[in-house]
């Protein structure tokens, strides 16, 4: 089948909306293209991911606790990620600041409850079906209430409590970043990147320690000796992602203007690079189904769990999304060793979205983000189940299906060789 037919399989995307998108796509120019990397190339890399150092990267993070941006373990964590990426082979790390101040809480939408640490449960609220049809049905099945933590005791782990004490205070914010040069063109750039914060009383393994490592596993691999990119790629770890997506929002205010500028002239170095687009991670770790009844999860991961793959329908640049969407879905389906991927047009609250509307823009994720995540699949969301002795390899392992996801895709569209 047509790989751009396959997005009419997508929850929600309307009749009148992909034939629209569907026929723009067939017009639209396809995405530019460096040489080709070539098959064994690719495979070269991708084998060179591991899952022990993926693992033992998210392990690193837990101990900053959930990295909660505004207090010292935040601070910490950004300077932690700092040296793995020099550790990486990253030469060239830069930090951006920017000043984050709390909304009054007029401003701001009611506390959430809190979580329960029972797994696959949360307080506050009767589990039932969403939808209008008769008894609740839902093409979703059933739903779990979701709300972020506020509560220490809540948090069963004395160790974790201690960590996670420290409230935010508002003030200077930063975010770390390295860069891939180019060979032939270092004016052009792929953006590679994942949230490094995190909170609800817990280690933020899954949200979003695995989407961080996933970055820093990808950074390790392309600037290993001997390996060469046509364009470039910027590793990118945002902060104040959890407060409203400020770090990245930062990101494109600071550095929109400055794309494809050489500087100083005529030195061939192009300090932002022109943007082709914008790859998100964003929890990837947890795909073990709906809730039940009594909205308990499986604790295993289910036999159909993918990398899900999203862009966002209402884009300015849906088309040129969708394109890049499914160049990373041939990529899945080529070089993922254990799980598939799906696309899906509905990418919303996380750090492409700042992007979407000045270069195309997706992000990869464990569920669908309105319709799974939100609809309350994963109990470990903003809860204190977001530790490390909750997950088990095979989760971790879906995590680093979506790095083979990403590291094929961007070797493809970067032209990359071995030297």
């Amino acid at each position: 089948m047509n790989r751009r037919l396959a997005v009419a399989l997508a929850p929600g995307l309307s009749l009148a909306t992909f034939l629209a998108t569907f026929l723009a796509t067939l017009l639209a120019p396809p995405l530019a293209s460096a040489q080709q990397a070539d098959e064994a190339t690719i495979r070269e890399l991708v084998s060179r991911l591991s899952l022990a150092s993926y693992m033992d990267t998210i392990k690193g993070l837990t101990q900053f606790g959930d990295r909660r941006q505004g207090t010292t373990r935040n601070r910490n964590a950004v300077d932690w990620i700092e040296q793995q990426l020099v550790a990486a082979g990253c030469d060239n790390v830069e930090r951006i600041t920017y000043t984050y101040e709390e909304p009054p809480r007029s401003n701001r939408a009611p506390a959430p409850r809190a979580a329960s640490p029972e797994l696959g449960t949360a307080t506050g609220g009767k589990v039932g079906r969403n939808g209008s049809g008769p008894g609740g049905a839902s093409i979703f099945g059933y739903r779990a209430p979701t709300g972020v933590n506020r509560d220490l005791e809540a948090q069963p782990d004395a160790r974790i409590r201690a960590l996670n004490a420290e409230e935010p205070v508002d003030g200077q914010r930063q975010q770390v970043f390295c860069t891939k040069i180019g060979s032939t063109r270092p004016d052009e750039m792929y953006i590679v990147g994942a949230h490094m914060d995190g909170h609800g009383v817990n280690e933020a393994v899954n949200d979003d320690g695995s989407g961080t490592a996933l970055v820093i596993e990808l950074a390790r691999i392309f600037n290993a000796p001997g390996v060469r990119t046509e364009r470039s790629i910027r590793f990118a770890l945002w902060n104040n992602e959890e407060t409203g997506l400020n770090g990245s929002s930062a990101y494109v205010e600071q550095r929109q203007a400055l794309q494809g500028i050489e500087s100083p002239p005529g030195s061939g170095r192009y300090p932002e690079p022109r943007w082709l687009g914008m790859i998100q991670h964003d929890m990837m770790l947890w795909d073990h189904g709906a809730p039940r009844a009594d909205g308990t999860v499986s604790r295993d991961q289910r036999p159909e769990a993918d990398v899900n793959i999203e862009f966002q329908s209402t884009s300015e640049l849906v088309n040129e999304s969708m394109q890049l969407a499914f160049v990373f879905k041939a990529a899945a389906d080529a070089y993922n060793t254990d799980y598939p991927a799906t696309v899906g047009p509905h990418m919303t609250n996380t750090d492409s979205t700042p992007f979407m509307n000045v270069t195309p823009s997706i992000s990869l994720r464990e569920n669908e983000r309105g319709a799974h995540t939100g609809g309350g699949w994963n109990p470990t969301w903003h809860t204190p189940l977001d530790v490390w002795t909750t997950f088990t390899e095979e989760d971790f392992r879906l995590g680093l299906n979506a790095a083979q996801t990403t590291l094929s895709a961007i070797a493809q569209l970067t032209g990359a060789s071995l030297e």
